[in-house]
């Protein structure tokens, strides 16, 4: 089976889905991986790291799609610009697809898939179960995106993060809070204790706090009393109006004192949850930084915008996107073997082997033979379709 890695073309990605470590693993599973030309240079792999593990170098972007069985990408098909083409019409039809697909953001991108006869897996469907941790992408970009969104904030706060001990007088430790213990949030914890600050953390899960405070932070909570705060998949959930307001009352009082505020809160398929309000940037101190991981959710802040940093009542607040591709080398290297933990999982003497028993197959599979499989998306497409008739 030919397997093909396109240079990514959306704007700002430097990451690539496959590494030169991974391509090895691949050929020794008798798969044949073509490269495009220049797909890892900006995450710091050459093409002749490529081709010293086995890959073939193909200089056309047609021309690779052409020869493709198996796509992987890390972003969904984009316009192809040089083209003229969207990446959707230069997939063969009869293909397989694996990507960040997003499917309950994106229900028409699959529908289109399964019209054009595609098989397409997403990455962010990896179910939460211990046999696929090697395989959850989704949790491996969120490492990166918590790491570097302190660091972000270390460098535009307008003071140390840590304590200095200094001839001019004792600086304090910059206090910084944390929104959301999920995996972006645990790893900004980590990241922000590193540098020195002081760090509170705050999530609707009772069932973080031993991993809040294993690293030095101290856990903020509501009793919420017998309320499931998470679904199935270890997720947040939404919550009840009452139980909405003193959350966001616990959270007032704790922001107003913060140098930093990382939120990380999101709810799959549903807009960001508002975390922090106006009412709290305007009691926070002057020349405090926010950093809205949820930004292109819609924001756990509503001021702030994705892609752009502003400053409203003397607060920086920023909403970067895509914080893994700031550091292409080495979540393109987590990314990649994510990708082949998922895949030599259904690799067969060279070939794909579905087995819709297989429950990470099955989750992660939207499309196939014509079909759309992921029961949530045609639900969505569904009522789409009765709410337009109507």
């Amino acid at each position: 089976m030919k397997v093909a890695v396109p240079k990514e073309i959306a704007s700002g990605e430097r990451r690539v889905s496959l590494v030169p470590e991974t391509v090895a693993k691949f050929v020794s599973a008798k798969l044949e991986v073509l490269v495009e030309a220049g797909a890892g240079e900006q995450a710091g792999f050459p093409d002749t790291a490529y081709q010293e593990a086995g890959a073939a170098i193909v200089a056309d972007t047609a021309k690779l799609y052409q020869q493709a069985e198996l796509v992987l990408k890390i972003q969904k098909p984009l316009p192809n610009q040089a083209l003229g083409k969207h990446e959707m019409d230069l997939l063969p039809k009869g293909s397989a697809l694996v990507a960040f697909l997003q499917p309950l953001t994106n229900p028409d991108l699959v529908k289109q898939l399964a019209e054009r006869g595609v098989t397409a897996f997403s990455m962010d469907a990896i179910p939460r179960i211990t046999r696929a941790q090697s395989m959850d992408a989704l949790s491996s970009m969120s490492t990166v995106a918590g790491y570097k969104a302190v660091l972000t904030a270390a460098n535009a706060l307008p003071r140390f993060f840590p304590m200095f001990m200094t001839a001019a007088g004792t600086v304090r430790p910059a206090k910084a809070m944390v929104l959301g213990a999920g995996v972006a949030g645990l790893q900004a914890i980590a990241t922000a204790k590193r540098l020195g600050a002081v760090v509170e953390a705050f999530d609707v899960r009772p069932v973080v706090r031993e991993q809040v405070q294993s690293l030095g932070a101290r856990f903020l909570e509501v009793d919420l009393g017998h309320e499931d705060t998470q679904d199935a998949g270890g997720y947040a959930k939404e919550l009840s109006p009452e139980h909405v307001r003193l959350e966001r009352e616990l959270i007032h009082k704790h922001v107003k004192d913060a140098d930093v505020v990382i939120t990380t809160a999101l709810i799959p398929g549903k807009p960001a949850p508002v975390l922090v309000t106006e009412e709290m940037v305007k009691d926070m101190k002057p020349g405090s930084v926010i950093v809205d991981l949820a930004s292109e959710a819609g924001g756990n802040c509503p001021l702030s915008k994705a892609g752009e940093d502003v400053v409203r009542h003397g607060v920086l607040i920023m909403g970067p996107l895509n914080l893994p591709a700031s550091l292409p080398y080495h979540a393109s290297q987590m990314y990649s073997r994510n990708m082949a933990a998922f895949l030599l999982n259904m690799v067969k003497e060279g070939e794909l082997n579905l087995n819709f028993e297989d429950e990470i197959i099955r989750d992660t599979c939207l499309t196939h033979e014509g079909k759309i499989l992921h029961e949530q998306t045609r639900a969505k497409l569904e009522g789409a379709s009765v709410k337009g008739a109507s």
